[in-house]
């Protein structure tokens, strides 16, 4: 946005909106909202709860899908309370500097989820490559090394710009464009940063990812038998369904801020939500239901509480 002859501020705060074009609708809207985060909490809780107490689990598959419900709760919880308050009681103002630390979370959590997702497909390479050398590959050592998001450092300082006219971005959040859109500067540099982390950062990650699974497939149809093909193919459905509950929803809204402005306001402001709350809810869901382990030692806790309760009754 050239500048013009406007006056520049330095905001102290900003008032974060509601979702344009639906008002009356808000509180039906903040509902299954709640919900959703409700889910998320108690899902990722227990998944976390489970593999961190259960010896069995503490395996490199299960450690990074600790990792990946550690960065769902993070997610989800950076943006949904301060969303729902939003949403509940117009509580929209926000200081620059926690606005900033959200956008910093939230950008963090996206790109730690899709460097654990690119984990747990090496994790499935080598499982079902190379299984004879999987507990040599997958050291702790190995597991530790996900320190892709400390790219989001600068995001932070594209965002210190002069602002004029407005301090009310169109989110119930801090998203990065929709801070920088409100700039009088020019924000070209903001536009391709953004676009350059989704495109080799993100990008990179669906590539090799499929990569991975191109190698996986192969395979699984050079082993012998039908019941083995399907074995290994079982192993991989649940990383499948949260690899595509991901990315879909993901690459979306990053395109869309910068090349979809005919797309209308109320659209891409549902989906910027929808992308913080179903990902994160979902996720424990589909491991909970396909993972053996999982929902073994799912059903042992609530019989634990189940028994516990009538005990104390």
């Amino acid at each position: 946005m050239p500048a013009g002859n406007h006056t520049f501020f330095s905001p102290v705060t900003y008032i974060l909106t509601n979702i344009p074009g639906m008002e009356e609708s808000h509180v039906w809207i903040s509902i299954p909202f709640c919900l959703m985060y409700i889910v998320t909490l108690f899902g990722n809780s227990l998944l976390l709860f489970i593999i961190l107490t259960e010896q069995s689990l503490h395996e490199p598959m299960y450690l990074f899908l600790s990792m990946l419900a550690a960065a769902d709760l993070l997610l989800s919880t950076t943006a949904v309370p301060k969303m729902l308050a939003v949403f509940w009681f117009g509580a929209g103002e926000i200081s620059f500097a926690a606005c900033l630390t959200q956008m910093f979370f939230i950008h963090v959590s996206f790109l730690a989820e899709s460097a654990i997702l690119l984990a747990m497909a090496f994790d499935r390479y080598v499982a079902i490559c190379d299984p004879l050398r999987y507990t040599a590959v997958l050291t702790k050592s190995v597991i530790g090394k996900m320190g892709s998001f400390c790219i989001i450092f600068p995001l932070i300082f594209l965002v210190k710009m002069k602002f004029c006219g407005t301090n009310l971005p169109p989110h119930t959040y801090c998203e990065h464009l929709a801070i920088a859109w409100l700039a009088c500067e020019d924000i070209t540099v903001s536009i391709w940063y953004g676009l350059a982390v989704a495109i080799f950062v993100i990008g990179l990650d669906t590539v090799l990812i499929a990569v991975s699974y191109g190698l996986i497939l192969r395979a699984i149809f050079l082993l012998p038998s039908k019941d083995a093909r399907l074995k290994a193919l079982h192993t991989c459905s649940s990383h499948l369904c949260v690899i595509l509950m991901f990315y879909t929803p993901a690459f979306f809204p990053i395109f869309a801020h910068r090349f979809g402005h005919i797309i209308p306001g109320y659209i891409l402001s549902l989906l910027t939500n929808l992308y913080v709350l179903i990902p994160p809810m979902l996720n424990p869901i589909v491991y909970g239901v396909t993972t053996k382990e999982i929902l073994k030692r799912v059903i042992n806790v609530f019989h634990r509480w189940c028994r516990g309760s009538s005990l104390l009754s």
